[in-house]
């Protein structure tokens, strides 16, 4: 007897652009939403970190340059009748309050998603089904001098989604934005359950997903 064919994913066919592709989580993600059926466009600043990744597209370009950013996203809405997703998986780490640290961290953690959400936002809007998701970290609802940089900018990454959120909520959009929260990428099966929770983005209603603050353990995907 045949098994019935099991039936396709809700991001089957979605542009979902994953921002910061090249890490080890953004490229387990790209593979989880390549294998839903989604066209991915995996992003980096760094070329050789997006090289043999399970993605429609890869780009290398600086997601904190608006001006570069514009013109990349009005080149992808030529090739795409929508753009349904965006995954901010840019990241960094530095410990303490220097001024350095806080400049390298900022452009990282806050400028590439402030960029790529402001000249993505309409287009996410617009989608029949918009999901937009960023990772932060368990330590922002426990901050501590020694990483007061990292904390207070991943504190303003969810501020900012949940600003987005908000919005969408009062338009009315069938759109929503999602903060995954984890302890640490390093832990036993928090990638993979992240890739997973991503990939199921477009099986949940957006009732349910707008500003969701979801956290993740080991094998814990969002549900």
């Amino acid at each position: 007897m045949t098994e019935p064919a099991a039936a396709p994913s809700s991001a089957h066919d979605r542009t979902v652009v994953v921002a910061g592709a090249g890490g080890a989580a953004g490229r387990e993600v790209c593979a989880a939403l390549t294998a839903a059926g989604a066209y991915v466009v995996a992003v980096s600043s760094r070329p050789d970190t997006i090289e043999e990744i399970a993605a429609a597209e890869t780009h290398a370009l600086d997601l904190a340059d608006a001006d570069a950013v514009a013109e990349w996203a009005a080149a992808l809405r030529t090739r795409r009748p929508s753009i349904d997703g965006l995954i901010h998986l840019v990241g960094g780490w530095r410990a303490g309050a220097s001024d350095d640290d806080w400049e390298w961290l900022e452009k990282r953690v806050l400028s590439t998603l402030r960029v790529t959400s402001r000249e993505l936002r309409d287009d996410l809007s617009a989608s029949s089904a918009g999901r937009l998701a960023i990772v932060s970290s368990a330590s922002v609802a426990a901050p501590r001098w020694g990483m007061v940089n990292y904390v207070t900018l991943k504190t303003a990454a969810e501020t900012w989604v949940q600003a987005l959120a908000n919005g969408w909520r009062v338009k009315g959009t069938p759109t929503a934005a999602v903060t995954f929260v984890v302890e640490s990428l390093d832990g036993e099966g928090v990638i993979d359950a992240l890739a997973q929770s991503v990939a199921a983005l477009w099986d949940l209603p957006h009732e349910k997903l707008n500003g969701v603050v979801a956290t993740l353990g080991d094998d814990a995907p969002v549900e």
